[in-house]
């Protein structure tokens, strides 16, 4: 069986850093999944949640370089605030940060 999305590892936290985020975005034609864990303080955790983004829902997908693949990261917005309640965002924006070794797929997934 062939997989028909890419998947992409991120990190994002609250702008207050007292939220952490850790999860998967899984990138499809249909739109993006979302599955992550929050934790808050980075110890409590509060369980692994799953948010779909139907592409009717998005308003518009960035993927940022950083620096020599450092710094890269994904930054999603979407048309409604509701889609993005659960997870940290500025103004209606997640930006989900990559690691070096997820560059590629980040890219070709985007």
């Amino acid at each position: 069986m062939r997989q028909s999305f890419t998947t992409v590892p991120f990190k994002t936290e609250s702008s207050h850093g007292l939220t952490t985020v850790n999860g998967v975005a899984k990138f499809s034609a249909a739109g993006i999944v979302l599955e992550y864990e929050s934790k808050l303080f980075g110890v409590i955790a509060r369980g692994v949640k799953e948010v779909r983004l139907p592409l009717d829902d998005i308003l518009d997908i960035k993927f940022r370089k950083g620096l020599f693949k450092r710094g890269a990261k994904i930054e999603v917005r979407t048309r409604t605030f509701a889609k993005l309640a659960e997870l940290p965002n500025t103004d209606g924006k997640l930006t989900m940060k990559l690691t070096r070794d997820d560059f590629e797929r980040a890219k070709s997934a985007v």
